[in-house]
């Protein structure tokens, strides 16, 4: 197919490809599934080998969430039957990390609910990855605390923080349609005080909400200007009491689908598999670490992951690795420029006019080319049963998922 091999000299060079070829990646069939997956999987490769970087959650405040994001169990009015507490104390948290660590996790990823964090906030995470540096002085610390207020970032730098996480999660012409009480631009604006602070920025999206083909190419784009060093894709979980508790627009060949998009648009990127893979990919997973070289391990914020043991078997008998704590996820060119904290000319990230989020009033579920009808049919059967609120770990007197 001329458009794959087109699409992996251009990953191989780190050119953007065109709007059409991002598109015409999510047209094709699922006939075709395979061929995409092993074309993505040659820039995947190039880039990072078959290392796979192995990333765990900490939850430390869940729930009572005054933001209204729709795809949100935490959100303000949820009625979804998730754990909620306040604040994990410092060891307490520590404790939590250690078990995704001695997983073979070498990034722990800190979060709490909320639209941002007060100073008071700072300090509390600020004590947590002393108390977890402390213990594990090679791992990464990722926050994700919502939105920054100015020098909350340069504070959580200082405090040895290694990279901070904000989601655009969707396009800007449908942000409005997902959340009303901050917009997209809030979003940009965290992403890039991360970036001015020196942290590696770590910022993606959540692919099912109904949006058009054309949004997943937009916030794709927006991503690349934006330059993160890593891309979690996140697949809806569709929780019972959510506004989106029945949007079932997924199937595994979808799923492979966008992810090797967004390879193909950010090849040098970290891309890590996140909510909502076990849902979603089921017994497809493995094809899916050939386009994504990073994964949670174990459990996710509010819901239950794949057990970390089955993890870990199969990264091995897909041929893949897990990466070293004294391996380097980025490839060279990305450390050399600082982390990627800042534009890359040589790598097309610069100002895209033909990578506008403009409003798409043909945004909904039906896939690029296809009608309405054509979509209904397509819509896969629910599997509520796959979708298991998280009861243990972090928050409760329970072990761990790791």
């Amino acid at each position: 197919m001329d458009l794959l091999n087109t699409l992996v000299d251009k990953g191989l060079r780190r050119e953007l490809p065109t709007r059409d070829e991002a598109l015409a990646v999510l047209a094709t069939s699922d006939d075709d599934v395979l061929d995409v997956v092993a074309a993505a999987g040659k820039v995947r490769r190039h880039w990072f080998g078959r290392r796979v970087k192995l990333n765990y959650l900490v939850n430390l405040k869940s729930g009572l969430c005054p933001e209204d994001c729709s795809y949100c169990s935490q959100r303000l009015g949820s009625k979804a039957d998730i754990l909620k507490y306040t604040w994990l104390k410092p060891d307490e948290a520590s404790q939590a990390a250690a078990a995704g660590l001695a997983g073979g996790a070498k990034r722990v990823c800190l979060v709490a609910s909320g639209r941002g964090p007060t100073d008071r906030d700072v300090d509390r995470v600020s004590d947590t990855i002393k108390a977890i540096k402390d213990q594990n002085e090679n791992v990464e610390v990722c926050a994700c605390l919502g939105l920054l207020s100015d020098g909350q970032a340069e504070r959580l730098r200082e405090a040895g923080a290694d990279a901070y996480n904000h989601n655009l999660n969707t396009s800007e012409g449908t942000y409005g349609d997902i959340t009303t009480t901050h917009t997209y631009a809030d979003r940009v604006d965290t992403v890039q005080k991360a970036h001015a602070a020196g942290l590696s920025a770590c910022s993606g999206l959540i692919a099912g909400m109904g949006e058009s083909d054309e949004d997943l190419v937009d916030v794709v784009y927006a991503l690349r200007e934006l330059d993160p060093d890593s891309i979690p894709v996140n697949f809806l979980i569709p929780f019972e009491g959510t506004p989106l508790a029945k949007e079932w627009n997924l199937t595994p060949q979808r799923c492979l689908r966008i992810l090797a998009m967004v390879r193909f648009v950010c090849p040098d990127a970290e891309v890590r598999i996140a909510g909502g893979r076990e849902v979603h990919l089921r017994t497809m997973q493995p094809l899916a670490l050939h386009l994504a070289n990073s994964i949670f391990l174990g459990d996710y914020l509010t819901s239950e992951g794949q057990a970390g043991k089955a993890d870990l078997e199969m990264i091995a008998d897909a041929g893949f690795e897990v990466e070293g704590a004294g391996e380097v996820t980025l490839p060279e060119h990305r450390v050399a420029a600082g982390g990627g904290c800042g534009s890359h000319e040589s790598a097309g990230c610069g100002s895209h006019a033909d990578a506008g989020c403009g409003s798409h009033a043909e945004a909904g579920c039906a896939p690029c080319g296809s009608s309405a009808e054509e979509a209904e049919e397509s819509i896969p059967e629910a599997r509520t049963d796959l979708v298991a609120v998280r009861r243990r770990g972090a928050g409760t007197d329970l072990a761990p998922n790791a």
